[in-house]
């Protein structure tokens, strides 16, 4: 029998997706939506404060719904269920968010008509629903890889014109999303980590039902085949032919979008069978890597266009939004140069460092797994206690990342694939917060897989709700509205979790 108190919390949420997909029907991503809104404009449109009422109150009761049962929902198929009531209505809304579907639509048409997405826009392609694109994305390549530009061809090939287009993106987002939802189950109890609770986070969450749901972003492709890959390698570890599936499916995960790259190092721990030694991960790592650069190769291949789209990914920091918080940084870098009389143009070199920062991040965060994983080896041992990282550690994010690596007894079979999942997540983690740019649907990456592998769930539970508020129906981004107050208040933010990381930690409690 359900609680009441989860009752309420499905019927609350149900109601904010049916709010926020009124919302899309007054104000949404339409194809005839004018460019260059702002939250004044929209709100003085005959529907304006009709649209903004619905998207808000929605919002907040979107995310308060999910935000109430953080720890788990009553079950796992209590879960799938509310998460599928609250797709519903967002399943038939208008484009809510953003207008990437459309940049989608058009890519897939340029490359059914025989242009190069990879070395000309949208815009000098010719195609018919160019006024729809984003004016920033009309005369940019596509940095997606080719087999999301073959399903976006294969969506215009379907949908004819621009609507079934829409329509069939749409249902290749679900698609992915479907796939995931498939998965999380036995990756959670393969990590120990309740189903009920993972498929709660991964999928019942605002961002996913306005931004992979109606947005139809091609993120729920990639998670789909992430996380199928990485159930692959759990279940089976050692096997060749399922190190070499599980290199595929992560390959073709790469080649929807380039950040699952950064996994791939993460699955090959855990691919590795019996003990752990530089044998055993250089038989797993060549076989799943392998795997991958097979699955690029060949999608180039029948693509015919190569690896172009590795130029295209160049473009992805055109814009430059203070929510990214590197971009932030340079931001308050250069205010502060104009006090002086200066421009230092500081926003391109902290990204840059940034990104060496990352790469540095990375092999921290792989080496740490490693040795992890290292000290499991005594296959006597009934029970592996995984001991974590305290705030003070030099690699971490966040000062609430600790409560991902909190150490915690688990049984020697369970702590393999939960190191890691982890180690998976915190480099997505990583790579959200220090790439160059940050739209609200990147938060979904890490999401899905601190859902399976994170002790604590406030720490990214919270910036994932709040990531929820940054957008409106139509995909105006309020962060272009708050450019200095927010890169201020991300660049004081960023200074205070600093400053708690370097705050003298107690020392260990005596237990009796």
């Amino acid at each position: 029998m359900t609680a009441p108190g989860a009752s309420l919390s499905r019927y609350a949420g149900l109601l904010g997706a049916v709010l926020l997909a009124v919302a899309g029907y007054l104000g949404g991503a339409l194809p005839d939506a004018p460019f260059g809104a702002t939250p004044a404009s929209i709100w003085r449109a005959p529907d304006g404060p009709a649209t903004l009422t619905c998207w808000l109150v929605g919002t907040v009761l979107l995310v308060g719904a999910w935000w109430s049962l953080r720890g788990g929902a009553p079950s796992t198929r209590w879960a799938y269920v509310t998460a599928g009531l609250w797709a519903l209505p967002l399943l038939v809304a208008p484009p809510l968010g953003s207008r990437d579907v459309y940049s989608y639509a058009c890519q897939g048409w340029t490359y059914a008509h025989g242009v190069d997405p990879y070395t000309v826009g949208v815009a000098a392609a010719g195609c018919p629903w160019v006024d729809t694109v984003a004016p920033i994305w009309r005369d940019t390549p596509t940095p997606y890889g080719p087999v999301f530009v073959l399903l976006a061809a294969l969506a215009v090939g379907l949908g004819g014109g621009l609507t079934g287009t829409i329509v069939a993106l749409r249902v290749i987002a679900v698609a992915g999303l479907l796939l995931a939802a498939f998965c999380l189950p036995p990756l959670a109890r393969a990590a120990g980590i309740p189903p009920r609770r993972a498929a709660w986070l991964a999928l019942a969450g605002p961002l996913v039902g306005v931004h992979l749901v109606a947005g139809a972003h091609n993120d729920a492709v990639m998670l789909g085949l992430l996380l199928c890959g990485l159930l692959v390698v759990v279940r089976r570890p050692g096997r060749l032919a399922a190190l070499l599936l599980a290199g595929v499916l992560l390959g073709l995960a790469v080649t929807v979008k380039a950040t699952a790259v950064v996994v791939v190092p993460f699955a090959v721990l855990a691919g590795v069978h019996g003990r752990y030694t530089v044998r055993a991960l250089l038989r797993a790592g060549g076989w799943l890597v392998g795997g991958s650069l097979v699955a690029l190769m060949v999608t180039s291949a029948v693509s015919g266009l190569g690896f172009g789209w590795v130029g295209g990914l160049t473009h992805s920091g055109d814009s430059e939004q203070w929510t990214s918080p590197p971009t932030a940084v340079g931001f308050v870098v250069d205010y502060a140069g104009a006090l002086v009389g200066r421009d230092p143009q500081a926003v391109p070199v902290v990204r840059a460092v940034a990104l060496v920062l990352l790469v540095g991040v990375l092999v921290v965060l792989w080496w740490r797994a490693w040795r992890t994983l290292r000290g499991l080896n005594d296959d006597r041992l009934r029970v592996a206690r995984v001991e974590a990282a305290r705030p003070q550690v030099h690699w971490a994010v966040w000062p609430w990342v600790a409560g991902a690596w909190a150490g915690r007894p688990r049984a020697a079979g369970l702590a393999r694939p939960w190191v890691a999942l982890r180690g998976a997540a915190l480099a997505l983690v990583a790579t959200v917060v220090l790439s160059p740019v940050f739209h609200p649907w990147y938060a979904t990456w890490p999401l899905a897989l601190l859902a399976l592998a994170a002790s604590r769930t406030t720490w990214f539970v919270l910036p994932a709700a709040a990531a929820a508020f940054l957008a409106l129906p139509d995909g105006t981004n309020l962060a272009r509205f708050t450019k200095a107050p927010g890169a201020l208040a991300m660049t004081a933010l960023l200074v205070l979790l600093f400053a708690l990381r370097r705050r003298p930690s107690p020392g260990p409690t005596r237990r009796s």
